[in-house]
């Protein structure tokens, strides 16, 4: 029973992860080629969520951008992600990785 629960959850949070890919790519018009990184982290500084999904995409060679939402993948819904128009606004500095 484990087992199968596991694969099921297992399969659950791969199409969720696949899901908030393509909803990053047509949001900010990204090719197929562009490289989408999704991925659920957990955080254990005060007052971050238990669990928050971070994206990052690159728009050209050198340029990444990265935005977090304060949820699982599994609870990310399409509204959640920012406005195309803040394209140039979620551009990540190259050292610039923060936890909360």
């Amino acid at each position: 029973m484990t087992m199968v629960w596991s694969q099921k959850r297992s399969t659950e949070i791969l199409q969720a992860l696949e899901r908030v890919r393509g909803w990053t790519r047509a949001r900010f018009s990204l090719p197929a080629e562009a490289v989408v990184f999704v991925t659920e982290l957990a955080c254990g500084q005060p007052g971050c969520p238990p669990l928050e999904t971070v994206i990052a995409f690159w728009s050209a060679p050198g340029v990444r951008h990265q935005f977090k939402l304060f949820k699982t993948v599994q609870e990310v819904v399409e509204d959640d992600l920012p406005p195309w128009w803040m394209k140039n606004a979620l551009i990540a500095e190259e050292d610039e990785i923060s936890c909360c």
